[in-house]
């Protein structure tokens, strides 16, 4: 059954506000009936008739029953009568039915009439005629003017009218243009710019054998440059939807004549029909060359973190690309909106095609252009805009008294802006409410001192998918079949949380340049939802996230800058900045406050450049708090000054997922001054790990609680992740031993095989695992993941506890029945066929059967434990694993004390101590499956009821050294672990 399509939910509709700065053409008849270039369900007029699109497409809102998302493309009334331009004075359209009665509402039907009407006389009928087509799609081009003569980028985008895999797209390029494989480029639903010629090598990212795409797509170049070229995509998977499908770069284009030049483009779906576009309205664009400058732009700060330096709101440079402006150029300035200009005293460098000007009078709107006075560019470039200062959102009517809804507003104050080429929004002291703000390039927000953003209820729905995302939404249980029913569903690889972008406070998506800073405050004021069960709630009420960031770069968020570290103060339960002399500066005015920020603080997805800084988290109030900073697919980051009073997820959490319909590598992370209290890890490297993870670095750590793991490293989908360092420096200089108290387990370190990645196969299988009997599934087609290259130096550990002041107690003193565990370090191995009914029936594509972690170093690491635990409980075999089990509590109670490894090839241990405040009758140190270790230079607690200091099960190659011990409690009787205890145990 077909349903039909719903009012607003188009998904060409849905793309419109990506196109809102290019030209607008309509197609009219010679009536006069006119069609916006925004039209993806009108084919075109005649005089007689009005052709419109009718076939069919997958679309889902988070309401639609799953085997539902089948709905006609067939417009409605309502959306047919927004696509027609409005019609002159005094004149109205309506549409009426075969009959003659006025329709309202509803779907359109063949033999219906669109009427021009006057003073109730009609004075024009179209007939509605339908064609089998797909929704119309959308191109447009970067720019709208180019100079002639001169080399360019010439850059288009392209956006299918809905979605579907196996589509093709062509695109038309006038005479004139060459577009070659290697002097063009492209990007696919945001998986990164690649030329022509290595489209059909680019990386579709991790995924299993079940996955039908093996390539990104395919792409040929045919025409002439004489006649017009052509470039064609093929196979290409468009069922994702993340902003723009295709963005075509061709390099150095130098048009000859002035005049315009049309592009034109159609595609072609493969599912849920095959049905091409009409190639007409909105999938026709142009540029127009002319003999001026054209590009003549600001240079903007990119990628530099905010400071207030001199000349930063004063002086403006510029660039453009004509450098035969012969030597007669002025720069013109004007301070009236351009009604009228003078020359300015600027510095320009013609040969570069550069200028500088200084000193622009504050707080004014300052327009700037070239003039050139000769030669083949002689006239006036194109306009630049600059605003000399931050300007203050209470110039758009905003009064911030708190009363009311300022979305609006604050949107139309960020839109102003950004036609400007960019500016600060100064959000003065004052109370505003707002449901999601839509942010945008080179805007900033600057949050002055008493100003506070809060959010209310109302943001933005989800956004419509061509999948059901129903059959994973939240919690993974070891029996849940849903994630892998459809390996090409890339919803079901993630939490409701991750999956959906737009139900947010602050979102942006393909966005650069954008900064929120300052010392005010930003709440979720209880309005942003924490729950997995989000999409539960009535829609006025489904958002999660405070900020959303989707494939952007150059993002800032935090407070006022300060050069200086932060630390904690125990005695006064604060956070202060270390002075040059060791002094503790407890203002902490400077920093950006946020509190109740929802499931997420920050959802930052596929986005680079990326830095948080000089946050306070929690300051004003403690609740409605998740996860604050998460990172999925991220690269390029640095998170420095954190400090988070109390949250109930990571505070720092950094993975891979498949949200964005394809999955994306990792690396580049400097984590520094990081300080918390969380109810799970304050930091943490999963559990999300569709693609590999390298190149992290945290210095200066400091748990406060943390009632899973205070340092948490994870590979559940297959994921590489390596080269991950603990307070070894490389952010800048440690000025602390990192700490951590009140942790369950201070280090978790895993791998497990749940393969949440497209293309992933999944079986439900029954064994014997030690004695206990298991029925879960295993993963068929997707190799175990690694974890390797992992270094932890110089961190205290005491206070080993689930203590987290999440239980609204700071702290509750350990009473023996708070959690707690072992430092972990736990590899992966499938069941031996012999103990699985009926024996494993595959074998992973590397042949493998177990997943080592790979040379881990614990150097100058310190724990001291509760202890308490009796001989038993040294004979304890944790349970593997398995899929959806990624936490300390899937271990239950382990058999050693200090540290339990297994599954592990080349562990070190040097200079560190373990310890216990009460007689633990466990090993320290339990190496079960371990291949390759040294422990040296250490020491340990060794009650008299344990058999062994060190114990061993499964190993090989261990070499122990300077090791000394202490019998039953520290410092009581000193000895040197002799040779014959070292190699007791041990082959």
């Amino acid at each position: 059954m077909i349903r039909s399509i719903p009012l607003f939910t188009s998904l060409a509709l849905m793309c419109m506000s990506l196109t809102s700065l290019e030209p607008s053409k309509e197609s009219s008849n010679s009536t006069g009936l006119l069609a916006r270039n925004e039209a993806p369900h009108i084919v075109r007029v005649t005089d007689t008739q009005l052709i419109l699109v009718n076939g069919s497409t997958y679309l889902y809102s988070v309401d639609t029953p799953e085997g539902e998302g089948l709905i006609s493309t067939k417009p409605t009334v309502e959306q047919l009568l927004q696509q027609l331009k409005s019609a002159p004075a005094g004149r109205k359209y309506r549409v009426a039915g075969i009959d003659g009665v006025e329709k309202k509402s509803g779907l359109l039907d063949e033999g219906d009439h669109v009427q021009v009407v006057f003073k109730d006389e009609i004075l024009q009928s179209y007939e509605l005629v339908f064609e089998r087509r797909a929704l119309g799609g959308r191109l447009w081009t970067e720019r709208e003017e180019m100079t002639v003569d001169i080399l360019g980028d010439l850059v288009l985008y392209f956006t299918a009218g809905q979605r579907s895999s196996g589509a093709s797209v062509s695109i038309d390029f006038p005479r004139g243009v060459e577009v070659t494989m290697e002097n063009t480029s492209v990007n696919v639903i945001g998986r990164g710019d690649v030329k022509l010629k290595d489209l059909k090598s680019q990386s579709i990212g991790k995924v299993g054998s079940r996955y039908s795409y093996d390539k990104v797509g395919e792409v040929v170049v045919s025409g002439t440059v004489a006649e017009g070229m052509k470039v064609t995509f093929k196979n290409l998977d468009l069922r994702p939807l993340n902003g723009f499908d295709l963005k075509l770069t061709v390099a150095d284009v130098k048009l000859q004549n002035a005049g315009e030049y049309q592009f034109s483009s159609y595609y072609s779906t493969r599912e849920p029909e095959r049905l091409n576009s009409a190639g007409t309205l909105g999938e026709t664009t142009w540029i127009k060359a002319v003999n001026t400058v054209t590009d003549f732009k600001r240079v903007l700060q990119v990628g530099i973190p905010y400071h207030e330096i001199e000349g930063l709101y004063s002086d403006v440079d510029f660039h453009w690309s004509s450098r035969d402006t012969g030597k007669e150029v002025e720069l013109l300035h004007s301070e009236d909106n351009g009604s009228s200009w003078k020359p300015a005293q600027a510095i320009l460098d013609l040969q570069k095609g550069t200028g500088k000007i200084s000193g622009l009078s504050p707080q004014k709107l300052h327009l700037f252009r070239l003039s050139v006075k000769s030669g083949p560019k002689k006239g006036l470039s194109n306009p630049v805009s600059f605003f000399s200062g931050k300007k203050d959102i209470k110039e758009f009517g905003v009064t911030g008294k708190g009363a009311g809804d300022d979305t609006d507003k604050i949107n139309e104050a960020i839109t102003y802006l950004a036609k400007l080429g960019g500016g600060t929004l100064l959000i003065s002291p004052g109370e505003y409410h707002v449901r999601t703000v839509q942010m945008k390039s080179n805007v900033w927000l600057y949050l002055e001192k008493g100003a506070t953003i809060m959010a209310l209820k109302g943001a933005d729905a989800p956004e419509m998918t061509w999948f059901s995302d129903k059959k994973y939404r939240s919690g993974l249980s070891p029996t849940d079949l849903g994630p892998y029913l459809d390996p090409e569903n890339y919803l079901t690889k993630q939490d409701v949380g991750h999956t959906y972008f737009q139900n947010t406070m602050f979102f942006g998506e393909r966005l650069d340049n954008v900064k929120v800073i300052g010392n005010g405050r930003i709440t979720g004021n209880g309005n942003l939802v924490t729950s997995d069960r989000v999409m539960n709630n009535t829609p006025d009420n489904r958002a999660d996230k405070m900020f959303t960031f989707k494939l952007c770069t150059h993002i800032e968020i935090g407070g006022v800058y300060r050069q200086e570290d932060v630390w904690y103060d125990e005695d006064s339960d604060e956070p202060y900045y270390i002075g040059k002399d060791g002094e503790k500066d407890f203002n902490t005015e400077n920093m950006l406050d946020i509190d109740q920020g929802g499931h997420f603080v920050l959802l930052a997805t596929g986005s680079d450049h990326l830095y948080v800084h000089n946050t306070y988290f929690a300051r004003h109030n403690t609740s409605n708090v998740r996860d604050i900073y998460d990172f999925m697919a991220c690269n390029d980051v640095v998170a420095t000054n954190i400090y988070s009073k109390v949250s109930s997820d990571d505070v720092v959490k950094l993975g891979s997922d498949c949200s964005l319909g394809f999955t994306r590598p990792v690396s580049g992370y400097l984590v520094r001054n990081l300080i918390g209290d969380t109810n799970c890890n304050l930091f943490q490297i999963g559990s999300e790990t569709a693609d590999d993870i390298q190149d992290v670095h945290v210095d200066n750590m400091y748990v406060l609680g943390a009632n899973k793991a205070g340092f948490s490293i994870s590979t559940n989908d297959g994921a590489q992740v390596k080269d991950i360092h603990l307070n070894c420096g490389h952010t800048g200089t440690i000025h602390s031993r990192s700490k951590m108290l009140r942790a369950r387990s201070p280090f978790f370190i895993s791998i497990s095989n749940r393969a949440r990645i497209l293309g992933a196969e999944a079986g439900r299988y029954k064994f014997d695992e030690n004695g206990t009997e298991h029925d879960e599934l295993l993963i068929k087609n997707v190799n175990i993941g690694k974890v390797e290259n992992i270094l932890i130096n110089g961190v205290d550990i005491s206070e080993v506890y689930g203590g987290s002041s999440h239980s609204k107690v700071r702290w509750k003193a350990y009473d023996g029945n708070q959690n707690r565990a072992t430092p972990i370090l736990a590899g992966y191995k499938l069941p031996n066929t012999n103990v699985v009914e009926g024996g494993l029936d595959f074998t992973l594509p590397n042949g493998k059967h177990t997943g080592y972690i790979e040379n881990i170093v614990f150097d100058d690491v310190h724990v001291l434990v509760k202890g308490g635990n009796p001989a038993s409980d040294s004979e304890n075999i944790p349970a593997e694993l398995g899929v959806g089990q990624y936490n300390v509590s899937n271990l239950k109670v382990l058999p050693s004390y200090g540290l339990w490894a297994r599954h592990v090839k080349g562990l070190r241990i040097i200079g560190c101590t373990f310890n216990y405040e009460n007689r633990d009758n466990r090993p320290a140190l339990y190496l079960d499956d371990v291949v390759g270790a040294e422990i040296l230079n250490s020491s340990a607690v060794w009650s008299r009821d344990s058999e062994n200091l060190i114990k061993s099960r499964n190993s090989s190659a261990i070499t122990i050294d300077n090791i000394h011990y202490y019998r039953d409690f520290w410092g009581n009787s000193p000895k040197k672990l002799s040779d014959i205890n070292q190699r007791k145990g041990f082959k």
